[in-house]
């Protein structure tokens, strides 16, 4: 018996070695795309920003790379352009070789270069430390893919929200399409912006802190299609109505939800004290390490929502709360709310509570319905995910 444990301990550790190498691997590979392209756009930049190239020479360029490299993907003329911006759009934060290794040692070959000019256009980009910026995630930065690294950058202006983006790809393993998703819903401007009094109600300040970033202050539910629900009207849709398009597409509203989020049921039923109670959905949320309990509201906000859900949150942490986890947190969805007024009258409760809104597929506008995934796209991918 002793014997097969070790077989199997001896197995697990391989298993991890192989892992990590295979990881390690990948890894590399993609610091080192990266440090290329990086270089290629330097080069690029500063011949043709500054005349030494006349017209077209990016067009001839890739021309004459594929003509050299038969079979070469990655350096069209436009990629070659994305490359530029790529390095243009970066450099402003004043990267600074730590290393004297340039791309012409490590790949040995690289012909680009017949000048100082042209030496010192190209440096490893894993070796390099950043200046001017307090915090840059460089580990994020060299994780994620040039494709990702090009959505963010045609998309994000600021530096600020560009990082924000690329931590969400590096940390949630985000394919491109999901990206563009995040991007089109403006992720960046709603995170920590629901009206809540998580500062007050929760009893440490990163536990608050990891609050508010949990939540956003409105959610893109395109997956609810009124006219597939046989609706004539948005006022036509209640509570229920929307809770079970929800309950047939969880996967959808999980990844429109964010990030640790995990479904406990719909109709969560509550007994106290002999009285009935019944939470639109529950979820846990591992990072939080809470029950979140959402009810669902169809109009415009009002005061009893809060009164309700403090109820259910003091019957959850009486009732339902293991040891272990910290007080449960509660979030109304509704259509619409005064921002100003629900920030003013929700201190005012002693539970842990957020306010956002929702949008179904009929509110969205053409432009942004069409910049969304597809719906069925998403679940395919997420069923080949699990497969």
């Amino acid at each position: 018996m002793d014997e097969i444990k070790n077989y199997d301990k001896a197995a697990e550790i391989i298993k991890t070695a192989i892992l990590q190498s295979q990881y390690d691997a990948a890894r590399s590979v993609n610091e080192k795309q990266l440090a290329l392209y990086y270089g290629v756009g330097k080069y690029i930049s500063q011949n043709s920003r500054k005349g030494f190239w006349g017209k077209g020479a990016i067009d001839a360029i890739s021309e004459r790379l594929d003509k050299a490299l038969p079979g070469l993907r990655g350096f069209t003329s436009r990629n070659l352009r994305y490359m530029r911006t790529f390095y243009e759009e970066w450099e402003i934060l004043d990267f600074a070789d730590r290393s004297q290794n340039t791309l012409e040692n490590e790949s040995g070959n690289l012909e680009l270069m017949n000048s100082k000019l042209e030496n010192a256009a190209i440096a490893p980009i894993w070796n390099l430390q950043v200046q001017n910026y307090r915090d840059f995630p460089m580990d994020a930065f060299l994780h994620i893919g040039f494709t990702h690294h090009r959505v963010i950058l045609g998309k994000a202006k600021s530096i600020e929200e560009r990082l924000y983006y690329i931590r969400r790809c590096a940390n949630e393993h985000l394919t491109v399409e999901s990206l563009k998703s995040s991007l089109a819903a403006d992720d960046y401007r709603r995170q920590g912006a629901l009206p809540n009094n998580f500062a007050r109600t929760l009893p440490a300040s990163e536990q608050a802190f990891r609050a508010v970033n949990a939540f956003k202050d409105e959610y893109l539910l395109d997956f609810i299609n009124v006219e597939e629900l046989g609706v004539r009207d948005v006022q036509d849709v209640d509570e229920r109505t929307v809770e079970n398009s929800i309950i047939h597409n969880v996967k959808n509203f999980i990844l429109a939800f964010g990030k640790d989020f995990a479904f406990v049921r719909n109709q969560y039923h509550l007994d106290a004290f002999g009285e009935d109670q019944y939470i639109d959905l529950l979820f846990f949320n591992r990072e939080l390490n809470c029950l979140v309990a959402v009810e669902l509201k169809t109009g415009k906000f009002k005061t009893s929502y809060l009164g309700q859900l403090q109820g259910y949150l003091s019957v959850l942490d009486g009732f339902e709360r293991k040891p272990h986890e910290n007080p449960s947190i509660g979030l109304i969805l509704c259509k619409d709310m005064n921002k100003s007024f629900v920030d003013y009258v929700i201190h005012d409760y002693a539970k842990p509570m957020g306010v956002a809104t929702y949008k179904t597929s009929k509110d969205m506008s053409d432009e942004l319905r069409k910049a969304l995934p597809d719906v069925e796209a998403l679940r395919k991918l997420l069923d080949d995910q699990e497969e």
